[in-house]
């Protein structure tokens, strides 16, 4: 077919994705499944389409789709989609690598991001959490400084887990950063004291 059908309702397009199945045109479903992936990060195609692999050929396309996730442009979206696939080894690379792109608004993803490579990943859940910290004092978004508060508690707990910072900031060297930054907003700071014990700094 020469014009790909597109829908933004999910049960439209496995209804479009199941007319073709029945009518056996197999090419064009994984044309189909494949820019539906590519164009959402939609997981629920990816896997559709790689069931229509032969073995070994499923293996190769999955590294190639999860490749491709790690590059894209939507960052967030993309370190969503690597959590939930799951590939948490690829999601903690992407976050260690866009540390600098990470938009601590979107509490969420980051959030739901930081717990799922917390175990496994501690250096890049704290960074996770440090990008919400910092968007949340930047903003002085006050109804948001008790969770500050504890994602930073939560910084502090990984920290023994987390055996070299490379060219980052220590958990201390962190709070220094902030306390010089944002040292006037009492309000957060007054919460911190009831999660953890940080460095004061002169």
């Amino acid at each position: 077919m020469d014009t790909p059908f597109r829908s933004f309702h999910s049960n439209l397009d496995e209804v479009y994705e199941d007319c073709l199945n029945r009518l056996g045109k197999l090419d064009d479903l994984k044309v189909h499944l494949w820019s539906t992936f590519e164009q959402g990060l939609n997981a629920r195609a990816l896997r559709e389409y790689l069931k229509l692999l032969p073995d070994f050929d499923d293996i190769e396309a999955e590294e190639q789709a999860l490749d491709a996730v790690e590059t894209d442009p939507r960052l967030g979206a993309a370190i969503s989609f690597l959590v939930d696939w799951p590939a948490l080894d690829r999601a903690a690379q992407v976050v260690l690598a866009r540390s600098d792109e990470l938009d601590g608004d979107n509490y969420t993803t980051l959030s739901h991001a930081a717990e799922a490579l917390d175990a496994r990943h501690p250096l890049a859940a704290t960074l996770l959490r440090r990008a919400m910290v910092e968007d949340t004092l930047k903003g002085a978004k006050s109804t948001r400084y008790r969770h500050a508060a504890r994602h930073l508690a939560e910084c502090q707990a990984s920290e023994p887990a987390i055996t070299d910072y490379g060219a980052l900031l220590t958990h201390e060297g962190f709070i220094a950063a902030l306390r010089q930054k944002h040292g006037r907003k009492y309000g957060f700071w007054s919460l911190v004291g009831g999660y953890c014990q940080v460095a004061k700094v002169e």
